[in-house]
């Protein structure tokens, strides 16, 4: 365990790294931090730092740059991430707050993630698992077709147009409405095929036909499973001189949906946020980045997962800052839905 001296000079280092991208030496430690001890101390810290595998030294005569295993140990002692400004908050709430179904919604949030950490931002869909029906509509568009609009808790909105019915009267489709909200409102969307299964009995036979159409076209509409549907925004942020050598497994794991998936992890806690730097990355091409991920949700419930992947010489205190409120608006979005 180390002191809090030397902490304070791993810090200096981190942040120092972080702003120049250059070696860091003892003497722009003394000059630029206020840790209250000469430059000798300071290298006497730095000499124990790198012997703890802290920070290492580049090239000879060269200052030091942190490892992974300094960025960890920086990471988990920040006593807070950076708080973002109000011009910052406003920004997020009304760049978001525009978007008017969960589509939108996500390309917003991507989008704007990107530009405030410049880096390359991750969006994962609502977990269809996750997600339950809020309401069903049908209404009679005259003639032989029936519009469905199946609206989720998640903001999820299908729409469909039943067509080749035959002639609908309005009271039947109303009744069938009802049905189907009583049936299903409140349920999981995996729940669905279950609750529906017996509802074409119920129906006066006459106006059977019409019951299984609609209930095919909802099945229908419920397949596409969007927690296997990941949004990026930012790739040309990757343009760093950090990721120079490695630029072309990096682009290549961004590509794999089920890496990114896998990568941002299962949404459990719309509280937690989860970082991962270089080597604690599973899958090679990102040993040389670092992967700030949060979940966002409704209440306590999570339901997918947002974040950014960049280099590990990456302002964690600022990108987590950013993260963690980038997700708490999404969450709030979507519970005002």
């Amino acid at each position: 365990m180390l002191d809090e001296r030397k902490l304070a000079v791993l810090r200096a280092v981190v942040e120092d790294f972080v702003n120049t991208n250059e070696p860091v030496g003892s003497r722009a430690l003394a000059d630029r931090h206020p840790l209250g001890v000469s430059p000798a101390t300071i290298r006497n810290d730095m000499v124990a730092l790198e012997e703890d595998g802290y920070i290492t030294q580049p090239h000879t005569s060269a200052g030091r740059v942190p490892t992974d295993k300094g960025y960890r140990l920086f990471v988990d002692r920040l006593s807070s991430v950076k708080p973002l400004s109000v011009a910052e908050r406003r920004a997020i709430e009304s760049f978001l707050t525009g978007a008017v179904d969960l589509d939108e919604i996500v390309a917003r949030t991507v989008r704007l993630l990107a530009q405030l950490t410049r880096q390359v931002a991750i969006v994962q869909y609502p977990s269809l698992t996750r997600s339950s029906v809020q309401h069903v509509e049908l209404v009679p568009l005259g003639g032989r077709r029936i519009m469905m609009v199946v609206i989720t808790n998640t903001g999820r909105v299908e729409q469909r147009v039943i067509d080749g019915l035959g002639d609908v009267d309005a009271s039947v489709v109303g009744d069938l409405r009802e049905m189907l909200n009583r049936a299903i409102a409140g349920r999981h969307l995996a729940d669905v095929p279950d609750a529906v299964e017996d509802l074409p009995a119920q129906v006066d036979p006459e106006h059977r036909r019409v019951a299984v159409a609609v209930l095919s076209v909802l099945l229908e509409s419920l397949v596409e499973r969007h927690e296997e549907k990941i949004v990026l925004a930012g790739t040309a942020n990757l343009a760093a001189v950090d990721f120079a050598a490695s630029l072309r497994e990096v682009l290549e794991a961004l590509e794999e949906n089920m890496v990114l998936i896998r990568l941002l992890g299962e949404a459990k806690d719309p509280s937690m946020l989860t970082v991962r730097i270089g080597e604690e990355n599973l899958h090679e091409g990102l040993r040389t980045a670092s992967i700030v991920s949060a979940d966002y949700g409704v209440g306590n419930q999570s339901l997918a997962k947002i974040g950014v992947v960049g280099p590990t010489r990456m302002d964690y205190p600022g990108t987590m800052g950013a993260v963690r409120a980038v997700a708490r608006y999404v969450g709030q979005i979507l519970a005002g839905q």
